[in-house]
């Protein structure tokens, strides 16, 4: 707030520097849950941009994204598509179909159809990504990895097992060598796998690699830290699906009282939500907006 009201004052509301700290602040509000004041900036941001740069122009593409991200947390669907088509169609037609902005455009638009439960829209464009990003980048590139990972979701929430199971034991075993079987990203794989594994009634093998997750969070990130509360939720919810009450309780109570009330009560939540063993992927928000 005060980088973006000192800019404004000696910079002047358009300048580029301004809107950049519009941005920023817009991104806070969002993060904390201050959506229409989020809303209200990024709406201003994108006009002016479209007035100095022009449509088509990356930053003002960002803004049309990025905006289209809060009506999507808002439940605004129409308009979020709209706008995210629209970002979509002019990078395809700008930079080209197999450009890493076009292909990012197209994930968006693809999580966004998996949403609104519109599962072969996502495949469709979820296989395009993987099948491009493979051959420009390679099969063990991250962005392909993510690719990967999406693509599983989907097949997951089509009941296609056996596919997303595929997909994300070779995800996980890629990461393991190129990253290391403690990174974040190899550990968010074992319990993406872990997830898929249970939906099976494969219970042991999901426990098994929920544990090691949730201890390797515990050892690296702290036992209140939300990755690991999640790993725990994700492991409780695992234990009441089999009848394992006292075992989900012990993982669940503790976690109340943390000295942390934010966390205390995101892992709640994550309680209540979890008894259907919902995907725990975790992308980072910057992972598919163009914040700027």
């Amino acid at each position: 707030m005060q980088v973006m009201e000192s800019r404004r004052t000696t910079l002047g509301e358009d300048h580029p520097c301004t809107l950049s700290s519009m941005g920023n602040l817009a991104w806070t509000y969002q993060r904390r849950g201050r959506l229409e004041e989020a809303e209200k900036l990024l709406v201003q941001m994108t006009e002016t941009r479209k007035t100095m740069l022009g449509e088509n122009h990356p930053d003002t593409l960002t803004s049309i994204g990025n905006l289209a991200s809060i009506y999507r947390s808002l439940g605004r669907w129409t308009e979020a598509e709209k706008l995210e088509v629209q970002v979509m169609e002019t990078h395809k037609s700008t930079v080209g179909e197999d450009h890493p902005n076009t292909l990012k455009s197209m994930a968006v638009v693809a999580s966004m159809y998996r949403e609104q439960g519109r599962r072969e829209e996502a495949e469709k464009l979820e296989m395009q990504v993987m099948e491009t990003r493979k051959t420009k980048l390679g099969e063990d590139h991250s962005d392909t990895l993510t690719s990967m990972d999406n693509l599983a979701v989907t097949l997951s929430k089509q009941g296609r097992w056996n596919d997303a199971e595929k997909l994300l034991m070779w995800v996980m075993e890629t990461r393991k060598t190129k990253l290391g079987k403690d990174h974040s990203d190899t550990l968010t794989s074992m319990g993406n796998l872990a997830v898929t594994l249970s939906k099976q009634g494969r219970w042991n093998d999901a426990e098994k690699l929920l544990m090691q997750v949730m201890e390797t969070r515990k050892t690296k990130l702290g036992e209140n830290h939300p990755d690991t509360l999640t790993s725990m939720a994700t492991l409780a919810s695992t234990y009441r699906s089999q009848g394992r009450l006292e075992e989900a309780n012990k993982l669940e109570v503790p976690k109340v009282g943390t000295s942390n009330p934010t966390v205390a009560e995101d892992h709640l939540n994550m309680i209540k939500g979890a008894s259907n063993l919902s995907f725990t992927w975790k992308v980072p928000w910057t992972k598919y907006q163009r914040r700027k």
